[in-house]
């Protein structure tokens, strides 16, 4: 790694007393959490609250835009529709067939207030036309009504908790229930705070595309927590009369560079998606960038407080060192 100079500022050693501020970290936490219940819920709508609800859960019109055989241009029909100033709007290629290029898209858009689903229909089309040329066709014009989004909204939020649930098994099954439970308290933590940080930023809309980066940062928090505790379990067996709290902290700092090098370099990409990838990835980018945050400190300061309030077993083996690979 010597050819990147900046990775040398970062120390082969820390020693941080990480357990010390806990406390502290618990208020802020338990601060954070609340404040971003309150704002999801408020104020009590269906069907999404304090969320900016996208055309997936509050329903619209979609309408099929074609320029067969000739490919379509997805970012120009977007841009196009998007200068029509009706919400968010959503543009999904495809092909009829297999392998080939795209030449048709699926166009949903929203519903202005005191506008009528046709005329919105008839300016979609105009401005779709005057971007793609002439030959554009438009079929399958239809209402997204409430009921199908209700049901993608109640789908969403099932497979969210679907996701929590199987990750609790996974590390009782891997670990203890201690663990179980620390891990799922970090989840539980950064999943809210995501929530939260919808309802905070309007420009963030809540879609089906929201949920699946909550799925992702659900599942790189996790990735993170298994990392520490598999440190912690390592060093609970060879360190069997330290006490607990300075065991956590060994743990942590041994992991910190590695947690740092990859959540940093993760970020970098991220960010040059929400500059550069357009509104579609904009959301998707910006929640996985506060979602490695979340999920880097819950590792710290919500999974491990929690396995050090409960206590955990010590192992009764000694911990094996690992023999370095052989160079053939």
């Amino acid at each position: 790694m010597s050819f990147w100079p900046l990775i040398k500022l970062l120390p082969h050693k820390t020693n941080f007393k990480f357990v010390s501020f806990a406390k502290y970290a618990a208020a802020l936490s338990v601060i954070g959490v609340v404040g971003s219940i309150i704002m999801v819920f408020t104020p009590p709508k269906l069907p999404c609250g304090g969320l900016n609800c996208g055309v997936d859960f509050k329903g619209g019109n979609s309408i099929v835009v074609s320029t067969a055989p000739v490919e379509l241009d997805q970012s120009e029909l977007q841009e196009a529709v998007e200068k029509l100033d009706i919400g968010e709007v959503l543009v999904q290629g495809f092909t009829a067939n297999p392998g080939g290029v795209a030449t048709d898209a699926t166009v949903r858009f929203e519903t202005p207030t005191g506008s009528t689903a046709n005329a919105v229909v008839e300016r979609v089309k105009q401005a779709a036309t005057k971007a793609l040329g002439p030959k554009v066709t438009f079929a399958n014009p239809e209402i997204v009504g409430p009921k199908v989004s209700k049901e993608l909204l109640t789908g969403g939020v099932m497979a969210l908790g679907i996701a929590v649930l199987l990750m609790l098994l996974y590390i009782w099954f891997r670990f203890e229930w201690q663990f179980a439970l620390g891990a799922v308290a970090g989840l539980m933590h950064d999943t809210i705070l995501v929530f939260g940080l919808f309802a905070v930023w309007d420009r963030m809309e809540f879609n089906l595309t929201a949920i699946a980066s909550i799925l992702t940062v659900i599942g790189y928090s996790m990735n993170d927590t298994v990392v520490v505790f598999d440190r912690l379990r390592e060093n609970l067996r060879k360190y069997k009369k330290m006490p607990l709290r300075d065991v956590i902290d060994l743990s942590i700092n041994e992991t910190l560079s590695r947690t740092i090098i990859t959540g940093v370099t993760a970020i970098f990409a991220l960010a040059v998606l929400a500059i550069f990838g357009g509104t579609t990835l904009f959301t998707f980018s910006i929640t996985l960038m506060f979602g490695i945050v979340f999920g880097t400190y819950s590792s710290i300061y919500v999974g491990a407080p929690i396995i050090l309030l409960w206590g955990v077993k010590r192992g009764e083996e000694e911990a094996k060192p690992l023999k370095p690979a052989t160079v053939r």
